[in-house]
């Protein structure tokens, strides 16, 4: 029988200072500047590909409010009715804005109106510009008229000083023959390629082994690409 690992895995790194920045310096620098407590600043709408790390950059400013003892409301375009606005929140975020339907985006536009009356910040993220965006026109003007930051992906060498961070965080010695591997066989989705960070890193501890290309190949066949 295989033996489960226990949960002691570390929880994920959230804040800015993990976060390898790539071409986006000019979006982390502007949610930095959104401190808790220092009154509502224009909303924020960050935009880009799959794996360019919006939800990422969200989560950071999240954990900078929490992390200063504010409290946030998170809600993702597939988050169950109604949303309401709790006046204690320093922020609001809504992320994959280009998924909302239709009610979602009422709930959405009306969490906008309440947030801004109570000087509530705002951020938002979606895979399109505001312009193309799938949205009621009320709704799409409003995630358009503060700061919009279109986000990169990062470069090859980026990817590996990420995956490098990240599993030194996690006591992983990832070799070069298995970074290659990652890097050569998968999509260049960093949010993709950190769960399958997450999974290796069970799997390993599962069948009490160093992560190599042949116990990466053996999860893979055992528990599906999911590439």
């Amino acid at each position: 029988m295989k033996q489960l690992p226990l949960p002691i895995t570390p929880p994920p790194a959230e804040g800015f200072d993990q976060l390898v920045v790539g071409r986006n310096a000019e979006a982390v620098q502007h949610l930095r500047g959104l401190v808790a407590g220092a009154g509502a600043a224009a909303p924020v709408y960050l935009w880009g590909e799959a794996g360019s790390g919006k939800t990422r950059l969200l989560r950071a400013l999240a954990a900078m409010h929490q992390g200063q003892g504010e409290r946030i409301g998170w809600f993702d375009a597939g988050d169950a009715l109604p949303w309401v606005l709790d006046e204690g929140w320093s922020l609001v975020v809504v992320d994959r804005c280009e998924a909302l339907d239709a009610e979602h985006q009422q709930a959405a536009f009306a969490l906008f109106v309440e947030a801004g009356s109570h000087g509530v910040q705002w951020a938002a993220a979606g895979r399109l510009p505001p312009v193309d965006l799938p949205l009621r026109d009320d709704l799409r003007s409003r995630l358009g008229w503060g700061h919009v930051f279109a986000l990169q992906p990062l470069a090859e060498a980026e990817t590996r000083a990420a995956l490098r961070r990240e599993a030194d965080r996690r006591g992983i010695f990832l070799s070069d023959e298995v970074m290659d591997y990652l890097l050569t066989r998968f999509r260049r989705d960093m949010a993709h390629l950190m769960a399958l960070l997450e999974r290796l890193d069970g799997f390993a501890l599962a069948e009490k082994r160093p992560v190599t290309v042949p116990l990466l190949k053996k999860m893979l066949a055992e528990q599906g690409s999911q590439a």
